[in-house]
């Protein structure tokens, strides 16, 4: 998609600061560990509000159900929160564990959020209190220590590479890609507010993994990669980056394929379909540019060449059509880039792009988008970068609104690609709050074996911007429940 939807906080204004307040865990000067420990943050604030997270450590016997209390100080209202049934009753706060991370070992972990109000001062809170016992504070003996629990894995996430027109793991077997995308890394680092939208914890993930998805698409930002002078430092740079490799981190404990994916970049277009006037990586453009792009996909793959379950994305949806006079200058700059037509900046070309990643020695699955938005791969064999790994993938978008979005199309256009390459849909959508149009795609590409990825697994309104989750924990929508259904079957 160009352009996803923001969370309430987004949309306040221009006038936005963000803090970073914690209350430590305490270690008493016997040395002897609290009975639990909580680190409370402010992770973002604007005029009139603010985002929230607690980490929980249970240091006492193991608990089956959990309950944190706290108080506010100043008045402050909890408005909305995820991980935990949040409530408040006066000054007192509650979050309550939920049905699937009321298990909380001895030594180990979990984390909530929170959006809430405030006005006048905005203290934190100093004293928690975890099913009524007092956190931060010495009392009661030293207990023995007890490792805190890994993350439930659901298998090792598979190492994939192209044999003919298939996916294959590392045994020969075939393999789908089909899982949603997780929004938020190409946006919320540009616009100051974070680096992720919404939780990206280990449990998100597994509410992820609980739909049967083997496949997880992070967008990115190269701007916020990169570090450059725009993006505030907190969340660039190596602290991006450091963010990117925990998700994926989480996403291959579960099991499932992370897939790296170049959204937003740099470089001003104003022509037709422009997204923004911005020079910066705040939209979608139409190419990826030359100053920053190259560099970008050098250091993904720099990053990620060691992990060949790590597949990349090279440019979400290319659209030099919409510049260009006609299709063969439109196929020729999304190839070579260079000086295209209707391009104000130098472009880079997907053959740049992917030499990029293959001069680190890199031998991770690619997969390249065509034109429109991705959605047209008409002439994608005849102008396919040169790959000497033979790891290229055809990457399609397919949204109800879209020009190629019939099976007629899918015929004449989509299916002589797959029979030569493998074909990802890397986003297909709908804007009706229903799922009828998915459940055409998935069929279609379920006949012919090819994969597919809902956008998007972020609680937006499904009518403004597709919308998979109504809530972090997995609970679907209108227009979820046909991808999460069809998913759980085909496991099945």
């Amino acid at each position: 998609m160009r352009h996803p939807p923001r969370l309430p906080l987004l949309v306040i204004g221009a006038a936005v600061a963000l803090v970073g307040t914690a209350v430590a865990p305490v270690v008493t000067a016997s040395g002897a560990t609290p009975a639990c420990t909580v680190e409370y943050s402010v992770t973002g604030q604007w005029d009139t509000g603010f985002q929230g997270a607690v980490k929980i450590t249970n240091n006492m016997a193991a608990l089956s159900g959990w309950s944190l209390g706290f108080d506010f100080p100043n008045g402050q209202k909890v408005t909305q929160g995820w991980n935990a049934k949040w409530s408040q009753s006066g000054t007192t706060v509650t979050a309550a564990n939920e049905s699937w991370n009321g298990s909380l070992a001895s030594g180990a972990s979990v984390s909530a959020g929170f959006l809430a109000s405030w006005s006048g001062s905005n203290t934190v809170p100093t004293a928690f209190r975890l099913n009524g016992t007092t956190c931060n504070v010495d009392t009661q003996p030293t207990p023995t220590p007890t490792p805190t629990d890994p993350p439930p894995s659901g298998g090792e996430a598979p190492k994939l590479h192209v044999s003919g027109n298939k996916l294959v793991d590392s045994v020969g077997a075939t393999r789908r890609m089909l899982g949603v995308n997780r929004s938020g890394g190409e946006f919320m680092c540009v616009q100051g507010y974070g680096f992720f939208d919404g939780p990206v914890d280990d449990a998100s993930v597994e509410a992820i993994a609980d739909w049967k998805a083997n496949t997880v698409r992070i967008p990115l930002n190269e701007e916020c990669w990169l570090g450059l002078s725009n993006i505030k430092p907190e969340y660039a740079g190596a602290n991006y980056i450091a963010a990117v490799k925990d998700l994926v981190a989480k996403v291959e404990a579960h099991g499932m394929t992370p897939l790296v994916e170049l959204h937003w970049t740099y470089g001003q277009y104003t022509g037709n379909s422009a997204g923004c006037s911005d020079v910066h990586a705040t939209c979608q453009k139409p190419m990826p540019d030359a100053q920053y792009t190259p560099s970008f996909w050098s250091s993904v793959a720099s990053t990620f060449k060691d992990d060949p379950a790590v597949t990349f994305d090279l440019f979400n949806e290319p659209y030099p059509d919409r510049a260009t006079s006609t299709t063969t200058q439109a196929w020729t700059c999304w190839r070579d880039g260079g000086t295209c037509p209707g391009i104000s900046y130098e472009v880079a070309g997907m053959q740049d792009l992917v030499d990029a990643v293959r001069g680190t020695g890199a031998k991770n699955l690619i997969l390249a988008g065509g034109l429109a938005y991705s959605n047209d791969l008409s002439q994608w064999l005849t102008y396919r970068p040169s790959d000497p790994t033979g790891n290229l993938v055809a990457a399609y978008h397919v949204y109800n609104f879209n020009t190629c979005a019939s099976e007629s199309c899918w015929n004449s256009t989509l299916a002589p690609v797959a029979a030569q390459v493998p074909l990802v849909a890397g986003e297909i959508g709908e804007n009706t709050c229903s799922h009828s149009f998915v459940d055409t795609v998935m069929k279609w590409f379920d006949d012919r074996g090819l994969s597919y990825l809902g956008w998007t697994w972020n609680t937006w309104d499904c009518s403004s911007g597709p919308s998979l989750i109504s809530n972090y924990d997995g609970t679907p929508t209108a227009y979820g429940i046909g991808l999460r259904d069809h998913l759980r079957a085909l496991d099945g």
